[in-house]
C-alpha cells in the first residue's frame, strides 16, 4: 500500500522523524508531507501517534487524466468496493495544478464523485450518497498536469483535531503545529516546562500528552472506522490497547501554563481537562514580565502575538512594548531554553540575541520563524 502522510509547510522534517521512531519503513519527504509503503497497520499507527500529522492518505488510483473523460474513466476503474456499503456517504475534494482543461477543482471533484457513485451501482447494486460535512468516505484527488492520484483518508476529520479543544479563542496555535514546535525546537520532556502566554493552552498541553507519551489519537474516533470493510479494526483495537497501557502516570517535570488573561486561563484549564492532562499543568494569570527563574532550568515555549488575524479592538499593550517586555524578562532567564514560534520580525529584533536555530515554517497562510535560544 502506498500512503501519503500530509502536514503543515515547514514541518516535513520532524513528521518523517515521528514515522520512523514508530517504525515506519523508509518515509520519504516531500513538500506538503511525507509518503511510505506500508500496511494498513502501518497507516492506523500513524493516524493514532502521530502529533505532526494533518492526514493519513491511502492511494488507490494512478492515472493519466488530461480532460474530465479521462479523469472520469480512470476514476471508475479504480475498484473501491471495500470502502463503501449501502448506507455508506461520501464526500470528494480535489486540488489541481497546471491541467489547463481541468483547473477548476470543484469540477474535477464532481467528476471523481459521478465516477464513483456510477461505478459503485453498477458493481454493487447501490450508490453511496453524498455528505460533505460528516462523510464515512473521504476521496482526495491530487491532480498535477496530467497525472491524477486519487487517495482514501484514513482520519476522516484532519488529525490536528485531537477532540480536547473545547474552548476556543481568536487565531488559536493548531494542535499539530503546537506539537511541532516542540519537536523542531527539542524541547525534553525532563526539564520544567513554561508557556507565559499560553492562550487556550495548546503548547502546554501537547508538551503534557508527549511527556506521558499518550498517543494523540486514543480519543478520537477515524475514518476507516467507517469503511465496509472492517477487517483492520482487530488490528486497530490492538494498537490502541498498546498505547493505552505505554501511558505515563503523570508528566516526569512541572509544566507552567500562565497568561495575562483570566479568561484565557480558564480556556486552556477546560481545554486541559478535556484533554486529561489538566492534573500535569499548573494554570495562573500572570504577565510575561513577572516571570523569574527557578532552578532546575527548563524551556520557555511561547507563541507570541504577531498583530495579525486578531480582530477586535486594539490591546491595550502596543506591540513593541510587549516584545521589549519578552526580551526583558529573556534576560533574566539564565540557564534557560527559549522556543519560540516569530511570525513578527519585530520580535527578533526585539530580543537582541543570536539564535541557536532558525526554522521556517507556516501558521495557515502565515509566514513564521521557529526560533531557538540558550539563556
Amino acid at each position: 500500500m502506498k500512503f501519503f502522510v500530509t502536514c503543515a509547510r515547514g514541518t516535513e522534517g520532524a513528521l518523517r522523524r515521528e514515522l520512523v521512531v514508530r517504525r515506519i519503513h523508509a518515509p520519504r519527504g516531500a513538500t506538503g508531507g511525507v509518503s511510505f509503503d506500508g500496511t494498513m497497520e502501518d497507516g492506523m499507527k500513524v493516524c493514532l501517534w502521530s502529533r505532526v500529522a494533518m492526514r493519513v492518505l491511502l492511494e488507490v488510483g494512478s492515472f493519466p487524466a488530461s480532460d474530465a473523460d479521462t479523469l472520469y474513466a480512470g476514476t471508475r476503474a479504480a475498484d473501491l468496493r471495500r470502502f463503501f456499503g449501502s448506507r455508506t456517504t461520501l464526500a470528494v475534494t480535489a486540488t489541481t495544478h497546471e491541467n489547463p482543461e481541468l483547473h477548476h477543482s470543484g469540477f474535477a471533484a464532481l467528476k471523481v464523485k459521478d465516477a464513483v457513485v456510477d461505478a459503485l451501482r453498477d458493481r454493487m447494486g447501490h450508490r453511496p450518497n453524498v455528505d460533505v460535512k460528516n462523510p464515512d468516505v473521504s476521496l482526495i484527488l491530487h491532480l498535477r498536469g496530467r497525472d491524477a492520484r486519487l487517495f482514501v483518508d484514513l482520519a476522516g476529520q484532519p488529525l490536528h483535531r485531537r477532540g480536547y479543544r473545547v474552548a476556543m479563542a481568536d487565531a488559536p496555535l493548531k494542535e499539530s503545529l503546537a506539537a511541532a514546535v516542540l519537536a523542531l525546537g527539542g524541547v525534553p520532556a525532563d526539564r520544567p516546562f513554561v508557556d507565559p502566554m499560553t492562550g487556550t493552552g495548546t503548547l502546554a498541553i501537547e508538551h503534557a500528552l508527549a511527556s506521558r507519551n499518550i498517543a494523540p489519537g486514543l480519543r478520537r474516533a477515524f475514518g476507516f472506522e467507517r469503511w465496509s470493510d472492517q477487517s483492520h479494526l482487530p488490528v486497530f483495537a490492538r494498537l490502541k490497547k498498546a498505547a493505552q497501557d505505554a501511558r505515563l502516570a503523570k508528566a516526569p517535570c512541572p509544566i507552567l501554563a500562565r497568561d495575562i488573561s483570566a479568561a484565557a486561563i480558564q480556556s486552556a484549564r477546560r481545554n486541559a481537562r478535556a484533554a486529561g492532562v489538566a492534573e500535569d499543568i499548573e494554570f495562573a494569570v500572570a504577565d510575561v514580565a513577572t516571570l523569574w527563574p527557578h532552578d532546575p532550568p527548563g524551556t520557555i515555549c511561547m507563541n507570541p502575538p504577531y498583530g495579525e488575524r486578531l480582530p477586535g479592538p486594539a490591546p491595550e499593550q502596543p506591540l513593541d512594548q510587549l516584545y521589549a517586555s519578552v526580551a526583558r524578562t529573556l534576560d533574566q532567564m539564565h540557564g534557560w531554553s527559549a522556543v519560540i514560534l516569530c511570525g513578527n520580525p519585530l520580535l527578533a529584533r526585539a530580543l537582541r540575541r543570536k539564535h541557536e536555530i532558525s526554522h521556517r515554517l507556516w501558521n495557515g497562510p502565515l509566514e513564521a520563524r521557529l526560533l531557538v535560544y540558550r539563556l
